[in-house]
């Protein structure tokens, strides 16, 4: 059953890209006209997560509002504050392992005296030797290369949102970006838990200073469908044992 209800969303996923692929005629994905968008019929209201809104009480003879400051800091504080987050990943490895085993062994057994019962062997085995009747010869060799080189970079800047204070004052950010080049679709999603303090002047923090990050990158597009194996490919290597 898991297997057919596997197959049935493979098949109704490759069914939709592939309509998606047809109606766009081979063409980069359409762009809606300009209008109002609050009129399409999938709009929907922006909703993000936003600060508990604090009253401010007048205070008597105070020229100054409470809630304001001469100096205020610009770097993310509250629920639905802006920041932005810094990634910049250079991950190299290389990795060698070599092994080299041999083993060599040699038995030999003879019963040239056994109990009187020697004298008995030749008549089960007419052709058995008891000064020779079990010799064995064995060579193993075994020899093991692996190597692992792995080369990354990442350099991007992406605007997240402040979506949770924790209780310990640390901040939950998360961020969303697409942007599209021709007939490819590209999405950036970071995600993780920041300090306060780890936030810069400018109102930026590094992705190493990031607990929990999840950073993803990638898209859709021709490239992207082109790269991909087919679908009937992907089922294949899902349930073929062998």
């Amino acid at each position: 059953m898991r297997a057919l209800a596997l197959c049935a969303l493979l098949a109704l996923g490759g069914c939709a890209a592939t309509l998606q692929r047809l109606g766009d005629g081979g063409g980069p994905p359409k762009m809606t006209q300009p209008g109002d968008p609050t009129k399409d019929p999938s709009w929907r209201p922006v909703s993000l997560p936003m600060p508990v809104p604090q009253p401010v009480v007048p205070e008597a003879n105070a020229l100054w509002q409470g809630g304001r400051t001469f100096f205020p800091d610009q770097r993310a504080a509250t629920v639905g504050d802006i920041i932005t987050v810094l990634v910049n990943i250079t991950d190299a490895a290389d990795l060698k392992n070599a092994t080299t085993a041999t083993r060599n062994g040699n038995e030999a057994m003879a019963t040239p005296n056994l109990f009187g019962l020697e004298k008995s062997i030749p008549h089960w085995f007419p052709n058995a030797n008891v000064n020779s009747l079990v010799a064995t010869n064995s060579n193993n060799a075994n020899t093991g290369t692996a190597e692992i080189k792995r080369l990354e970079t990442i350099t991007l800047r992406v605007a997240g949102v402040v979506t949770q204070v924790l209780p310990n004052g640390n901040l939950a950010v998360a961020a969303r970006q697409q942007v599209r080049v021709n007939s490819e679709l590209r999405e950036l999603q970071v995600s993780g838990v920041i300090r306060p303090q780890d936030i810069a002047s400018d109102n930026t923090v590094q992705h190493d200073r990031m607990a929990e990050a999840r950073i993803s990158y990638g898209g859709r597009g021709q490239l992207t469908d082109v790269q991909a194996p087919r679908y009937g490919q992907q089922l294949m290597d899902i349930l073929l044992p062998f």
